[in-house]
């Protein structure tokens, strides 16, 4: 890779590349810090040189692609990605690669994962979480009216931009579908009893997952977290959810909740009465949660 420079970040304010026509290479890139590391590769600050634009680079290793067979998993969630427009979910720009490495050019979220945050604070203030669930829940309607399931909502796969935005990221398990499927996929702690259970699923699992962050927001743990993966996985089928005394959340929030985990995925609150259930409009202005 070419040698890493200095990159500021300024706010920004200047737009995307926009020639999705154009053969990219590395030699478009000035490449800064590294921003992330996973299984298949890393993230770089980046900038695109002609423009000046500031972009995410994210380097996967062709080796690892091929030992993992992931090839279809890669290309479909490059597809979805690039496909999907909303305020709320990280942009794919485009994408380009060389003998060793796929590269793709992904929006920065200048503040980086909400994981992060979370860990640092140990739980967010109710105003805080309710805002971050409304915002997923509007980008999660805008996926499910395209027909996209996310199915891996957690902390680490939401970002935050320069203004605090919330930013769905990491598609890697996604799926564009209108039956039902039936692939376990997903982390542990956030997956829905009929995925535990290797039952067909539909987008419902989403709905499940934003009652998990919700519960994970308030309280610093998932729900159903246990020290063995099978008492995880016993605790989820039976769907054992108990509010803790403390920390002292609202009833509200607990309310919210209870009619997110529920193991008959058709009876979970749908995502429009979310945005009307009483917790999210008093501690939300709707108005200004998609006005980015």
């Amino acid at each position: 890779m070419a040698t890493k420079t200095q990159i500021h970040p300024p706010k920004p304010t200047k737009q995307p590349p926009k020639t999705p026509s154009k053969q990219w290479s590395l030699q478009d890139f000035e490449i800064g810090k590294p921003l992330g590391k996973g299984k298949f590769g890393r993230v770089y600050l980046a900038r695109e040189i002609k423009s000046g634009f500031i972009v995410a680079l994210k380097v996967i290793f062709k080796e690892q692609i091929e030992k993992y067979r992931l090839h279809h998993q890669l290309r479909r969630e490059m597809e979805i990605q690039t496909s999907l427009r909303h305020p709320n979910v990280l942009r794919l720009y485009g994408w380009f690669h060389d003998e060793e490495r796929i590269y793709l050019i992904l929006e920065y979220a200048h503040h980086g994962e909400l994981y992060r945050e979370l860990r640092k604070t140990g739980r967010l203030p109710e105003k805080q979480a309710a805002m971050y669930i409304a915002s997923l829940t509007q980008a999660l309607a805008y996926c499910h009216e395209k027909h996209v399931i996310h199915r891996d909502i957690k902390p680490e796969n939401l970002l935050l931009d320069h203004e605090g935005h919330l930013k769905i990221a990491d598609f890697g398990w996604s799926v564009q579908s209108r039956s039902k499927r039936h692939t376990m996929c997903g982390t542990l702690d956030y997956l829905a009893p009929e995925m535990v259970e290797n039952k067909a699923h539909d987008y419902a699992v989403d709905n499940w997952t934003l009652g998990i962050l919700c519960y994970e927001f308030l309280y610093g743990v998932p729900p159903f977290e246990a020290e063995k993966q099978t008492d995880t996985f016993k605790r989820i089928m039976k769907v054992d959810l108990s509010f803790p005394s403390t920390p002292d959340v609202s009833a509200e929030a607990k309310n919210l909740i209870s009619q997110l985990l529920v193991k008959e995925s058709s009876k979970r609150l749908s995502l429009q009465k979310i945005m009307e259930h009483p917790w999210i409009t008093m501690n939300v202005d709707l108005a200004g949660t998609c006005s980015k």
